[in-house]
């Protein structure tokens, strides 16, 4: 059972790390998204969701020739736009024939900001990786997720005193030190952990197991019927041909408003607007609803009549909603965002100090602990890359989006572009430095950009820090203050892994006078 839980945790480890670290960040991708268009004004309150509907509606309709599908989400107390995709007239060969933007509240006109994905980069990363077909991505995330559920349920089973451990944290004592902080971040989110990592499964649970949906549902009506179980997004069906104007879409989402709430309306979607069969869904919002199952109001586009209510599903289909929302944490109000997000950072500790035991541990027992063999020595350095490196990749596409000029073509894409260049240099650089010096000057470099991009903020954007505070801006603040945090817990570790040599040394000569007292400490696994 240990060889099992070691193994499961190392072969996809790195992988395992990068979705945690990348998905613990997309707590607050809306914030990042935020942060990364600061062209787009800072709003102190929600603006009433109904007049933005039917401004951005109103919009689309003077769009030339027409759109024949669109969806909005409305601004809320985490975002300050309305960002809409919508169905574009003239289809190009080998693109999905979509087009997307965001829209200022305050005009309904589309705004320009730069080109980036801003926190929705690290949140499709999470879980669709990237430069691979996105079924692929999925596929990989979830056998990744599939080894880190048998690595927590070996781990419980392996670590028969792992609760006794979890008071006992013995620092500076080397290999011993790493197994408790193991042992330590695994039993403070334990409850956590095996969650996020079965709701992550459930989530694509129709890719990964799509025979019993296949075997139950074969009619067109019953996969129909699934499909509005599962989402909000009504057939499109098809268009009369005889031109209608579209009813008041803000008296629509007035009545929705009634309903749920001022705030709690999240999407206005729209078939066929301008045809005599058009249909207008407004979907609820999340906040404050543990289930990401679809309740909607369903009207018909012409005229403004309610048609259909959508406020419950079935058994499974809501068993699904619920663990599919407890993954998200789209519900949380910010202290529980905050809860999730420590947590969750704490898996990602947990999954990096694994790794970094494994090579502690292996390294006592190596004939001659100064020269190890090739493996030892690649897994040490991808260690060094998959943790430290993937600090400063994330660290330099920030620093991408305020530097990249407004103006390039494919912008979006070269901030990622850039993520992974500094990430593959982090590992190069690895593979030619000794694996202490590599560690410590990752973690500094990381340290220094984090606590530098503040500065550059700043010094490239109208929101620096000062102003920020005087405004009551708190995206912008929290984000340069939360860099400073990140930056001093970069140098801290930098700081550590510098002294770790003269620790490892003593070690080494305690384990020569003491044999027996080491042999226990590794059985302790």
């Amino acid at each position: 059972m240990s060889s099992l839980h070691t193994w499961a945790g190392l072969l996809l480890g790195w992988v395992l790390y990068s979705m945690f670290l990348t998905g613990t960040v997309s707590y607050f991708k809306d914030e990042l998204s935020q942060w990364a268009r600061p062209e787009l004004a800072h709003l102190s309150q929600v603006p009433d969701q109904a007049v933005v509907a039917q401004r951005v509606a109103d919009e689309f309709s003077r769009m030339d020739g027409g759109v024949s599908q669109w969806s909005m989400r409305l601004p809320d107390a985490r975002n300050n736009s309305v960002y809409a995709f919508w169905r574009t007239s003239a289809r190009v060969p080998g693109q999905r024939g979509f087009a997307e933007a965001n829209f200022d509240p305050a005009t309904g006109h589309k705004v320009a900001s730069r080109d980036t994905l801003g926190g929705e980069f690290f949140y499709r990363y999470h879980f669709q990786f990237h430069y691979m077909p996105v079924v692929w991505g999925r596929w990989l995330a979830g056998i990744a997720a599939m080894f880190m559920l048998v690595a927590i349920i070996s781990g419980v089973i392996t670590h028969k005193k792992i609760f006794v451990d979890f008071f006992t944290f013995r620092w500076r004592k080397g290999q011993r030190s790493w197994l408790d902080a193991h042992n330590t971040l695994s039993v403070f989110g334990l409850p956590f952990h095996a969650m996020i990592t079965y709701s992550g499964l459930v989530t694509l649970m129709a890719l990964y197991m799509p025979w019993g949906e296949r075997a139950a549902f074969k009619a067109p009506a019953e996969r129909a019927q699934l499909a509005a179980e599962l989402s909000a997004f009504v057939p499109p069906g098809k268009p009369s041909g005889q031109k209608a104007p579209m009813a008041s879409v803000e008296d629509m989402v007035r009545q929705a408003q009634e309903r749920w709430g001022r705030d709690d309306v999240g999407r206005v979607n729209a078939v066929h607007p301008g045809d005599a069969a058009a249909r207008v869904v407004v979907v609820r919002g999340l906040l404050g609803r543990v289930s990401m199952s679809p309740q909607y109001m369903e009207f018909e586009g012409t005229t403004g009549k309610l048609l259909n209510v959508r406020e419950s599903v079935g058994p499974a289909a809501e068993t699904r909603g619920v663990f599919y929302a407890l993954h998200l944490g789209r519900f949380s109000d910010v202290v529980t965002r905050w809860l999730y997000f420590l947590v969750s950072a704490m898996g990602t500790a947990m999954v990096g100090t694994g790794l970094v035991m494994w090579t502690v541990k292996r390294r006592e027992k190596l004939p001659n602990p100064d020269r190890p063999y090739f493996g030892f020595r690649l897994v040490e350095r991808l260690n060094v890359a998959s943790i430290a490196g993937l600090s400063l990749a994330m660290t330099s596409f920030l620093w991408a989006n305020r530097l990249l000029p407004s103006s390039l073509d494919g912008r979006a894409n070269w901030e990622i572009h850039v993520f992974f260049i500094v990430w593959a240099l982090a590992l190069l650089h690895a593979l030619v430095r000794p694996a202490k010096a590599a560690w410590v000057e990752q973690l500094w470099a990381a340290s220094a950009l984090l606590f530098l991009l503040p500065v550059l903020n700043a010094l490239t954007t109208q929101r620096p820090l000062w102003h920020s505070l005087a405004v009551g801006d708190w995206v912008f603040a929290g984000i340069d203050i939360m860099c400073w945090v990140l930056a001093g817990f970069h140098a801290v570790l930098a700081l550590r892994t510098a002294r770790q040599q003269t620790g490892f040394r003593s070690a080494r000569k305690a384990s020569r006078r003491a044999p027996i007292a080491v042999a226990a400490g590794g059985g302790a696994e």
